[in-house]
């Protein structure tokens, strides 16, 4: 048993935020536990009983690329894709919301662009899964599918920022991660 004291001034764990979870962000984590057992399966069957299933590698590749994408909605409905804000902090209230605005606009035009571009691709695509006997537009159709619920929660998320006249950028006066209100 390791007694070891905590220094006094160590950081306290902050604690489990769970409010942002919605009933939509479900699939994902079904999908994620899918990808773990076929995962196991997978390493289970290769290096426990030396007779690997075949089908498992090309069903793990598609769940990652479920995983991916139906994660990338709880993102865009969250505001937390990645971003570049550090020029944000020194702009002026009124610049920031312009710079918002038009970021609000690409990204709903980029997400729409790619609705379109990928739900052209589903209907060209003809080929069979190697493994298993189902169609790869499947795959390419479920793409589409989160493409066009990005599309929509970007549209949701930018008439949030107009309404309020916020972004999700922090006040550049605090570390608190509420909008500024200024």
């Amino acid at each position: 048993m390791n007694d070891q004291a905590v220094p006094a001034d160590a950081p306290e764990d902050e604690p489990i935020d769970l409010s942002d979870i919605q009933w939509d962000d479900a699939p994902v984590l079904v999908v994620f536990w899918a990808l773990a057992g076929v995962v196991f399966l997978q390493f289970f069957t290769r290096y426990i009983l030396n007779d690997s299933l075949g089908w498992t590698e090309e069903i793990a590749r598609f769940l990652l690329i479920a995983v991916t994408f139906i994660g990338s909605i709880m993102a865009v409905r969250k505001g937390s894709h990645i971003a570049v804000e550090i020029l944000y902090r020194w702009f002026p209230r009124p610049l920031r919301r312009i710079l918002q605005t038009i970021v609000d606009v690409v990204s709903v035009v980029f997400y729409g662009a790619l609705t379109w571009f990928s739900y052209q691709l589903s209907g060209r695509t003809f080929q069979m899964m190697v493994s298993i006997d189902v169609p790869k537009s499947w795959v390419y159709y479920g793409v589409t599918a989160c493409f066009a619920l990005m599309t929509m929660y970007a549209i949701v998320v930018a008439a949030r920022h107009m309404i309020s006249g916020t972004s999700r950028l922090v006040d550049p006066d605090s570390y608190d991660v509420t909008p500024s209100t200024d």
